[in-house]
């Protein structure tokens, strides 16, 4: 007695289904037999797809047959190709009010309560810097703090963190790209994971830490603290002056202790890299659910990656509260269309190699399985790199697909939680906001198991996307309580700050 491989067919519309295993050539499935080797997380043709034709998955168009396809026939790059194509926008045709909790029956969490009023998830005290040419200052303090066993004094801290980046000068000192430096820049100083700051600058370079200062009315204090390596006279004595300066925050920051916050106080920054033929059937829409969850209780999701939206957007536009945050979604779309082609690109430069051995084919595929992170809720809207994020719900923020780049705008943003789904196995964390890593197959939660926290894979087992969801929130709780993810404990986050850089570098 034989069996067929397990297959999905995601949409009755559907011509192609999805190998959940290896399908030989031969093997039949649902009544049709392969014609060649279709490996697990790709596409097989259920039904002939003459040339040009589209080819269609979730119910949605991936990609256009670049020849004629036969039914059993391995789908993929050879003879599915990306092409533009009318999409209707239908602005907040499916917006629906949600039933948000009562605040008495919302989930809780144990936080830290900022005098702004924002809650952090992790207690830290953060020395940032103007240029890259103060970079490497920053981390010898960091270093030098760490070794001195100060930190053992003040359980209630959870790190000094060094976060610095590659720009800061050779930029022009106005315009888009030192705009979003400094957004990013203050977004980070002023994130509720982050309870006090230094930045540290070289003295000479366009982003100036005193015009920083001006124009955000920051005045220094025991939360705020700044320096320049060419004022204070060097790099050992910056060292000697960046450890005081960190001695006097320590004991005001170890102040700070957990209470219980509810979950509407969480602001969740929604990842994925590394993306396969699961993604979007396993962990994208688990936490999807998840999201939906959180938005029950109050809480907020961001969105992000324009790269990895584009060919689904308009599934969000017709979520979207109003038209004028629907359009905002559609020129920000297009700002990117125009942007890639003048670089010489395309949107189908994303997928990534790696991507496409694990099954995606197009960026329209690789979109569609992205969006359904954001889960099914209103969108409530739609915000610029490293803009601060003052609405609660499901919102969207411009970013590249870039991971650590992207992340890095809804840390900037606000967010206290990060939530990062991967079907390769992507090897990331961020600091100062805590990341949870879900493997949409089982495979690669196995693997790669020290790096993994929750395995997403078993969706295709049999546990339901509603389950999954669940227990995706629940470790977001457990999370924010202060339970360390899994690259919290290898030390991921020092390296993964990495603004957007636009424009010219001079």
């Amino acid at each position: 007695m034989t069996t067929q491989p397990r297959f999905i067919r995601l949409a009755t519309g559907d011509n192609v289904v999805v190998a959940v295993d290896t399908i030989d050539a031969g093997k039949r499935v649902d009544g049709v037999s392969a014609t060649a080797r279709v490996p697990k997380g790709h596409k097989m043709a259920m039904q002939p797809i003459a040339k040009d034709a589209p080819v269609v998955k979730y119910g949605q168009i991936i990609g256009f047959a670049s020849e004629d396809i036969t039914p059993g026939a391995w789908v993929h790059t050879h003879n599915c190709a990306f092409a533009t194509f009318d999409r209707d926008y239908a602005f907040a045709q499916g917006a629906e009010p949600e039933a948000i909790l009562p605040l008495a029956d919302r989930a809780t969490f144990q936080g830290f309560r900022r005098p702004t009023g924002r809650a952090g998830t992790r207690n830290y005290i953060a020395i940032l810097t103007s240029v890259n040419c103060s970079a490497s200052v920053a981390r010898f303090i960091a270093e030098a703090v760490n070794r001195s066993g100060m930190l053992d004094a003040y359980p209630n801290v959870d790190g000094v963190i060094p976060l610095v980046h590659g720009t800061g000068c050779g930029l022009a000192g106005e315009g888009a790209g030192f705009d979003i430096l400094e957004r990013t820049i203050w977004g980070y100083a002023t994130n509720p994971n982050v309870s006090a700051v230094l930045i540290v600058g070289l003295g000479c370079e366009v982003f100036q830490i005193p015009g920083l200062m001006k124009r955000y009315g920051i005045h220094p204090g025991a939360h705020f603290q700044s320096m320049t390596i060419q004022e204070t006279g060097g790099t050992k004595k910056s060292i000697e002056a960046g450890m005081a300066r960190i001695a006097e925050m320590l004991p005001i920051v170890n102040q700070t202790k957990r209470e219980t916050l509810p979950a509407s106080e969480l602001c969740l920054a929604l990842q994925c890299g590394g993306s396969d033929g699961y993604s979007g059937i396993t962990a994208n829409p688990a936490l999807g659910k998840a999201v939906d969850i959180l938005v029950k209780h109050g809480g907020t999701a961001v969105l992000s990656e324009t790269p990895e939206i584009y060919g689904a957007e308009h599934l969000l536009t017709r979520r979207a509260e109003s038209r004028e945050v629907g359009e905002k979604l559609v020129g920000i779309i297009k700002w990117w269309e125009d942007y890639t082609a003048k670089n010489h690109g395309s949107m189908d430069n994303n997928p990534s190699p790696g991507n496409k051995a694990g099954g995606l084919t197009t960026i329209l595929e690789k979109s569609l399985g992205a969006a359904a992170k954001g889960g099914s809720t209103t969108l409530r809207a739609v915000y610029h790199y490293a803009e601060k994020v003052d609405r609660a719900g499901f919102v969207y923020m411009d970013t590249p697909g870039y991971d650590p780049v992207a992340a890095t705008g809804q840390v900037a943003g606000g967010c206290n939680m990060l939530t990062f789904t991967t079907g390769r196995g992507s090897a990331y964390g961020c600091k100062p906001t805590p990341s949870i890593k879900l493997a949409t197959n089982s495979d690669i939660y196995t693997r790669m198991i020290d790096d993994m926290d929750i395995n997403c894979g078993d969706v295709l087992d049999g546990v339901s996307l509603d389950e999954k969801g669940q227990e995706i929130f629940e470790l977001i709780l457990k999370t924010a309580s202060g339970e360390k993810t899994k690259s919290e404990l290898l030390g991921y986050g020092d390296n993964e700050f990495v603004p957007w850089q636009i424009g010219a570098t001079m």
